[in-house]
C-alpha cells in the first residue's frame, strides 16, 4: 500500500489520462479486496466468534491507508486534472474557431468558383442567342454575388468589380433581348406632329415578325419564346408588355374604337410575317356599334395572340399580362366612345338593346378564352347589362339639355292658345286594365257622375285665350313626352325620369327670370309672354301628376306623382314679372305727368303746352302698351293693367289740380281740354280685337277698372261748367260729388272768389 501511494505521489505532477483510469481501477480492485476481506473477518467475529485481534488490526491499519491514498488523489484530481481540462476546452475552442473561419474560406472559394463558371455559361450562351440559359446563369451569378456581399467582413474590393461586372453583364443581356423583341414587333408610327386626327392613324404598321424562323406556320416562333422568358427571369417582362401596350392602345385599339371609319387590315408578307395596318373606309355614322368595335377589337387581338403572346413565362401567358395591362383602359374607351351612344333614346328600343348585351357577352368570352381577360363581373359587361338605369340617365341629361335651350331661346315667337288648344298627350293604358284593384278605381271615380244632376261647364279648368311663347309649348310638350317614357319603366328609371321632369319646371323658375331679366323689365311685350307662360305651366301642374300618376309604377302611383307643390310658385312667378313691368310703366307715366309745371298758370302758352304734351304721352304710352298687351294677355288680365295705369295718369292729375289754390276762367277751360281728351282717348284702349267683339261690353266698362273715372269725369265737368257767381247754385247738393271733404272745400277755393256765397257753400261741408 505504501509503495502504491508513494508512486502516486511520486508522480512527476502531469497525469495522463491513461495512468489516471489505471490507477483509479487498480485502486478500485484494492478496495474491493479489502471490502472482501473485512466481510470475511467481520463474519468471522460474529459467526465463529473467534476474532483475531492482530488481523483486525492490521486491518484497521490497511482501510487507513488506503482512505489516505484516497484522500490523496482526489486533491491531486481537484488541482491537476481540472487544471488541464479547462486548458483543453480552450485549446479546443479555438480549434473550432480556426476550422470555421477555414470553412467560410472554402464557402466564398466556392461562390468565386460558382460565379466565374456562371458568367462563362452566360458569355458562351449570349454568343449562341440562347437567351434563356444566359438570362438563367446571370441569375446563377447574381445568386452568388450576393452570398459573396452577405459574407461578414467582406470589405474586398473583389466584390465591388464583381458588381460592376454582374451590372454590365446584365445591361448587356437586357440590350439583346430589346433588339430581338423589336424585331419580332416592329412599330411604324406616325410622326407626333401628325397624331392628332383620323388620317395620321393610316400611316401606323404593326410587323410581326418569324423570329427568324423558315417556318412559317410556327406561330408564336421560337426565338419569341427565348426572348420573354429571359426578360421575364431578368424582370423586364413587364416593363417591355407596358411599353407595348401604351402603343398598342394609342394606335391602333383606341382609334378602331373611336372611328367608325377606320378597319384594320391584317395581310401575311412572305418570309416577313405578319402585317397590321389600318384603312379608311367612308360610313356615315358619328359613332361606331358595337358590334363593329368589338369585330375589330378581336381581329387585333386574335392576330396577337397567335402570333406574338401566345407563350407561357412561368404559370401564365404573355396575353394574361396584357390583357391585365389594356383592359381597363380599353373597355373604358369602349363604353364612351361606342356603348354611351348606343343607348336607346326610346323605351320602345329598350328590348332590341339585348342583341348588344349578347354581343358585349360573345366578345368577353372571346378574350378569356385567349386568357386576355379574368373574372366574370366586368365593367363592360355589368354597363351593357344595366341599359335600364343608362337609358334613364341619358334620356335625363338630353332632357335637361334640351329644356335648357329652349328656356335660353327667344320669347317673343309666340302660339295663341285657345280653350280648344290641347296638347299631344300620348295615348296610355287604361287605369285599371288587367286588374280588379285598378277596376275598382275607375268604379269608384265613375259614380259621382251617374248622382250629379248639374255637370261642370265644357270650359271649365281651360285657359283663357291668350299667347305663350313656343318655346314653353315645346317644353311642356317635353315634360308629356319624358313622362310617357316613365311609362311601364323600372321603378328606378321611372322615378329617375319623373324627377328630371320636376327639374325641368324648378330649372325655369331658376334659369328664365335670370336669364331675359333685363328683357323683361325692358319690354312690355316679354313681360305679358312671361306671366302667360308662367300662367300656362301652373295650369297644366294642376293636372298633370293626375294624369300619369295611375300608369307609374311604385312609389309614385301611391301619391308621389305630383306637380301642385310647384303651382303657387309658378303664379307668383308670372305676376311679380307683369308687375314689376307695370311699376317700371306707372314710373315711366309719372316722370311724364312731372313734366306738365303742375297744370298751373295754363293760360301761359307754354305751361298749357308742356302739360298738353305730358297728357299726349301718357295716351300714347297706354295706346302703345295696348298695342302689344292686347293680342297676348287675357281679356281680363289686359283691362286691369291698362284700367290700373291709367287710374294712376288720372290720379295723378287730380292730386296736382286739387293743389291749385286758384283756377281761373282761362286755366279751367285748358283743364277741361286735357281732361276731355283722357276722358275722350282714354277708353279707346279698352276697345276689343276683331276675333273679341263678344268682349266689346266687357272691356268698353272704363269704371270697372279705372277707380277715379267717375271722379275725374266729375272733375272735368266743373271745369266746363262753373259760373263763380252761381257757386250757390252748381253747389246746391254736395252729397252728389265724388270727392271729400277736404277735396271739396280745395275745388271751391281754387273755382269760385272770395264771396259770401262760397262761404255758405263751404260752411255746408262738413269734416269727415
Amino acid at each position: 500500500m505504501a509503495s502504491f501511494v508513494t508512486e502516486v505521489l511520486a508522480s512527476s505532477g502531469k497525469l495522463e489520462k491513461e495512468d489516471l483510469n489505471g490507477k483509479i481501477s487498480k485502486l478500485s480492485r484494492k478496495v474491493e479486496e479489502t471490502k472482501e476481506e473485512v466481510c470475511d473477518i467481520i463474519n468471522k467475529r460474529y459467526n465463529e466468534f473467534l476474532p483475531s485481534m492482530q488481523g483486525a488490526e492490521a486491518l484497521m491499519g490497511q482501510a487507513e491507508e488506503v482512505s489516505k491514498e484516497i484522500d490523496n488523489l482526489k486533491t491531486c484530481i481537484e488541482t491537476e486534472v481540472q487544471h488541464n481540462l479547462h486548458t483543453a476546452v480552450t485549446e479546443h475552442a479555438k480549434l473550432k474557431q480556426q476550422l470555421e473561419r477555414n470553412t467560410s474560406v472554402i464557402a466564398m472559394l466556392r461562390h468565386l468558383e460558382e460565379f466565374h463558371i456562371a458568367m462563362e455559361e452566360f458569355h458562351k450562351a449570349l454568343l449562341e442567342k440562347k437567351y434563356v440559359i444566359s438570362a438563367t446563369q446571370l441569375e446563377k451569378a447574381r445568386h452568388s454575388a450576393d452570398a459573396l456581399k452577405a459574407w461578414k467582413g467582406s470589405e474586398l474590393p473583389l466584390l465591388r468589380a464583381l458588381s460592376s461586372e454582374l451590372t454590365v453583364q446584365r445591361e448587356n443581356l437586357i440590350y439583346h433581348l430589346g433588339d430581338e423583341w423589336k424585331r419580332l414587333a416592329v412599330w411604324k408610327l406616325p410622326p407626333s406632329k401628325e397624331s392628332t386626327g383620323m388620317k395620321s392613324f393610316l400611316k401606323m404598321e404593326l410587323q410581326l415578325t418569324l423570329g427568324g424562323t423558315k417556318e412559317p406556320l410556327q406561330s408564336p416562333p421560337p426565338l419569341l419564346s427565348c426572348v420573354l422568358q429571359a426578360l421575364a427571369i431578368q424582370g423586364e417582362l413587364q416593363h417591355k408588355i407596358k411599353l407595348f401596350s401604351q402603343v398598342l392602345l394609342k394606335y391602333l385599339l383606341k382609334p378602331l374604337i373611336t372611328y367608325p371609319s377606320l378597319n384594320v387590315d391584317v395581310s401575311e408578307q412572305q418570309g416577313e410575317g405578319i402585317l397590321l395596318s389600318l384603312q379608311c373606309a367612308e360610313t356615315p355614322e358619328e359613332h361606331p356599334s358595337p358590334s363593329q368595335v368589338y369585330t375589330k377589337v378581336l381581329v387585333v387581338l386574335k392576330t396577337l395572340h397567335t402570333h406574338l403572346l401566345d407563350v407561357s413565362v412561368g404559370e401564365r401567358k404573355v396575353s394574361v399580362i396584357l390583357g391585365d395591362l389594356v383592359w381597363q383602359e380599353m373597355s373604358h374607351c369602349i363604353i364612351h366612345e361606342c356603348l354611351l351612344h348606343s343607348i336607346p333614346t326610346n323605351s320602345s328600343q329598350l328590348e332590341q338593346y339585348s342583341v348588344v348585351i349578347k354581343e358585349t357577352e360573345e366578345f368577353e368570352k372571346s378574350l378569356k378564352e385567349m386568357q386576355y381577360l379574368r373574372g366574370d363581373a366586368t365593367e363592360l359587361l355589368k354597363y351593357a347589362r344595366d341599359i335600364n338605369c343608362h337609358f334613364a340617365s341619358k334620356k335625363c341629361k338630353d332632357v335637361i339639355v334640351a329644356a335648357r335651350k329652349l328656356m335660353t331661346s327667344e320669347m317673343h315667337n309666340t302660339v295663341k292658345i285657345t280653350p280648344d288648344s290641347k296638347l299631344s298627350v300620348p295615348k296610355l293604358p287604361s287605369p285599371g286594365s288587367g286588374d280588379n284593384k285598378g277596376n275598382q278605381k275607375a268604379k269608384k271615380l265613375e259614380a259621382p257622375r251617374l248622382e250629379n244632376e248639374k255637370q261642370l261647364g265644357a270650359l271649365t279648368l281651360c285657359l283663357p285665350v291668350c299667347r305663350i311663347s313656343e318655346s314653353v309649348q315645346q317644353l311642356m310638350e317635353l315634360a308629356l313626352h319624358t313622362l310617357s317614357e316613365a311609362v311601364g319603366s323600372s321603378s328606378q328609371c321611372a322615378t329617375q325620369l319623373f324627377f328630371t321632369v320636376r327639374n325641368i319646371f324648378q330649372l325655369f323658375y331658376d334659369v328664365v327670370p335670370t336669364y331675359h331679366k333685363g328683357n323683361l323689365l325692358k319690354f312690355p311685350h316679354l313681360a305679358a309672354i312671361q306671366h302667360n307662360n308662367c300662367m300656362y305651366i301652373a295650369h297644366h301642374l294642376l293636372t298633370l301628376g293626375h294624369q300619369f300618376r295611375p300608369h307609374l309604377p311604385d312609389p309614385l302611383s301611391e301619391g308621389a306623382a305630383t306637380f301642385v307643390d310647384l303651382v303657387p310658385g309658378f303664379r307668383k312667378l308670372g305676376a311679380q314679372c307683369f308687375l314689376a313691368q307695370l311699376n317700371v310703366q306707372r314710373a315711366e307715366m309719372l316722370e311724364r305727368l312731372s313734366t306738365a309745371r303742375n297744370f298751373s298758370n295754363l293760360d301761359d302758352e307754354e305751361n298749357y303746352s308742356a302739360a298738353s304734351k305730358a297728357v299726349r304721352q301718357v295716351i300714347h304710352q297706354l295706346k302703345r302698351l295696348g298695342t302689344v298687351w292686347q293680342d297676348v294677355l287675357p281679356v281680363n288680365i289686359y283691362c286691369k293693367a291698362i284700367g290700373t295705369l291709367l287710374n294712376t295718369a288720372i290720379s295723378e292729375l287730380i292730386a296736382k289740380i286739387m293743389m291749385l289754390e286758384d283756377i281761373s276762367t282761362e286755366d279751367g277751360e285748358h283743364l277741361h281740354i286735357l281732361c276731355q281728351t283722357i276722358i275722350e282717348e282714354g277708353p279707346l284702349v279698352f276697345i276689343p280685337l276683331p276675333e273679341e267683339s263678344k268682349n266689346k261690353k266687357y272691356q268698353e266698362e272704363v269704371s270697372v277698372y279705372v277707380t277715379k273715372w267717375i271722379t275725374f269725369k266729375e272733375l272735368r265737368f266743373h271745369f266746363h261748367h262753373h259760373k263763380k257767381v252761381n257757386v250757390s247754385i252748381v253747389y246746391s247738393d254736395l252729397s252728389l260729388f265724388p270727392f271729400c271733404s277736404s277735396e271739396m272745400k280745395s275745388l271751391i277755393r281754387a273755382l269760385f272768389q272770395n264771396t259770401e256765397r262760397r262761404a255758405v257753400a263751404l260752411s255746408k261741408i262738413k269734416d269727415s
